[in-house]
Parts: structure tokens; C-alpha cells; sequence
């Protein structure tokens, strides 16, 4: 198995990376807190390790777990460290009423990432649709999660179909990075229902295929 960066320590830093260590990947965590970045490493365990954040992360693929918030920033930062590398955003940009987004009216978050990446970096959509325990958790009855994705590279969305199955997952190819804004709405979706009818997030948003 291949190396996985996490740039990120947090809640979904944790949920993926633990799912890839089971894997048997070797997991890479990169964090500007280089002791949060160390205590998520010894939780994985799996000789999972520690980068120094805003160099190049040793994994062809690097999962962007901060919040939406920071992920501009952290590109920043990174700049020509990202060059070459398949970037999964998971990121949601909604705004604190959650009902609206903090991005540009005529752009969303996955697209706001991708202008931010190196030219020849790849970005693709994934995750953004469930919550922290419910994917930490995998497979449900014997069910796998679905995990919507969205890109404009065929090989780069074969790469995190890939990835993702290997996770005991499934993936659901949504098409170009255009529908990344459809997968961000997904976000809003799911809040709504907290809000108004299933009151709790200890369910996913996925397909039932009839027939």
C-alpha cells in the first residue's frame, strides 16, 4: 500500500486516516500544530507519521481536512509543495447562518481550492457528505457508505474510487468538478434535516439502487 497525506488533526483528519490505516496504508499527518499532528500519528498507530506542514507531503494523494475556512490559507502556504500531487477536497463552505455559503455567488469551495493549486495538481471533490462518526464508523450492516465524488480527471477519480473502496466504501462518481457546488448543497441538505425532521446526525445521505 501506498502513503496517504492528511493536512489536518482534526475530527475528519481522524475519521479518514483511521480508515486508511486499517487499510494498511501508511498515513502521513501534516498540521500547522506539529503536537496535535503527533497525537493523531500515535492514535493511528499503524506507523502512521508526522510531515512538517507546508512541505511536500510525501503522498501522491493529500486529503485537505481543515476547515473551509483555512484551506486557502493552507494553499497558500503550501504553493509549489502541492505541484503534481491529487488533491481531495472535503470541505464544505458554508456560512454560520447554514443556509448560505461564504464563497463568490458565480464559484463554489472545490472550485476556489482548484484556482488556489498549482497548475498541474488535480482536484477532486470527496467526503464532504458525511459526518465525522458516521464515517469513522464504515460500513453499516454490512453496507458500505457512499461517498459522492466530483473532478474533471478521469484517472484522477479512478485513483480516489480506488482509495475509497479500498476504505471498505463506495464511491459514486457525480460527474465534473462543476458538481462539486451540488455536493456542497448536499451539506446544506443534510443540515436542514437536522434541523427540521430526522433531528440528529447519526445518519449518511446515499443512493438505493432499485432492481
Amino acid at each position: 500500500m501506498s502513503t496517504i497525506s492528511i493536512i489536518g488533526s482534526g475530527d475528519m483528519a481522524a475519521a479518514i486516516g483511521g480508515l486508511a490505516a486499517k487499510a494498511g496504508y501508511t498515513v502521513e499527518v501534516m498540521s500547522r500544530d506539529a503536537a496535535n499532528a503527533q497525537v493523531l500519528a500515535e492514535q493511528l498507530g499503524a506507523g502512521a507519521t508526522t510531515g512538517r506542514f507546508g512541505t511536500a507531503p510525501a503522498g501522491d494523494m493529500v486529503i485537505l481536512a481543515v476547515p473551509y475556512s483555512a484551506v486557502l490559507d493552507v494553499m497558500k502556504q503550501y504553493g509549489e509543495a502541492l505541484a503534481g500531487k491529487l488533491l481531495v477536497d472535503i470541505t464544505n463552505p458554508v456560512a454560520p447562518d447554514f443556509t448560505s455559503f461564504v464563497t463568490p455567488e458565480d464559484s463554489f469551495g472545490a472550485q476556489e481550492i482548484a484556482k488556489a493549486a498549482p497548475a498541474d495538481a488535480e482536484v477532486v471533490k470527496a467526503f464532504n457528505t458525511h459526518f465525522t462518526h458516521v464515517l469513522a464508523d464504515g460500513p453499516v450492516e454490512g453496507r458500505p457508505l457512499d461517498v459522492f465524488i466530483a473532478g474533471d480527471g478521469a484517472q484522477a477519480k479512478v485513483r480516489v474510487s480506488a482509495f475509497i473502496e479500498s476504505l471498505g466504501l463506495r464511491p459514486m462518481d457525480t460527474g465534473p468538478l462543476l458538481m462539486a457546488r451540488t455536493l456542497e448543497h448536499a451539506c446544506l441538505l443534510s443540515l436542514g434535516l437536522i434541523a427540521h425532521s430526522v433531528k440528529h446526525t447519526n445518519f449518511s445521505i446515499g443512493v438505493s439502487l432499485l432492481g
